[in-house]
């Protein structure tokens, strides 16, 4: 059974000295289940407080492993779930106040299911979008080398 709320607050967050830790996945499928790079899609969302266009993402928090805190994330936030596969990095970078430094682990999530309500459904907004077009929305610099990792892992193994 899935849980249909999203966690709240920051009490049981992890932190790595100062930098607290999020965890998030890029979301993917091949359009019409072709494996050609040019059928690659990823799923990305908008922010809650904003139009700005990401990959779920958010707190790792300590009853829950890296892989958990991913699925839960892209379930939450984009209302999917999938196949966690492996890290595809660890990046540092400066919250949206500047005031405070996190670190970000990402993954890959192959999208399985696709759920019509999920908890914050009616806070953001979803789209499939071509790698490219991924690249031109997504604002954050890691999650944009988060996703060319992607691109060059899937060509790498799968020859697309």
């Amino acid at each position: 059974m899935l849980h249909m709320a999203a966690r709240t607050g920051r009490q049981f967050q992890r932190y790595n000295k100062d930098h607290r830790l999020v965890v998030g996945c890029i979301p993917y499928r091949y359009k019409k289940g072709r494996e050609e790079e040019d059928e690659l899609e990823v799923l990305v969302i908008s922010s809650k407080k904003s139009q700005a266009m990401m990959f779920p993402k958010g707190g790792w928090e300590v009853d829950e492993s890296v892989e958990e805190a991913a699925s839960r994330e892209s379930l939450e936030e984009a209302g999917v779930l999938g196949n966690i596969q492996c890290e595809l990095g660890k990046w540092v970078f400066k919250s949206k106040s500047g005031e405070l430094y996190h670190e970000g682990h990402m993954f890959p999530l192959l999208v399985t299911q696709q759920l019509d309500l999920w908890p914050e459904k009616t806070a953001r907004r979803r789209q499939w979008m071509s790698v490219a077009e991924a690249k031109a929305a997504c604002e954050q610099w890691w999650m944009k080398e988060a996703l060319d990792i992607l691109v060059n892992r899937l060509i790498l193994t799968r020859g697309i």
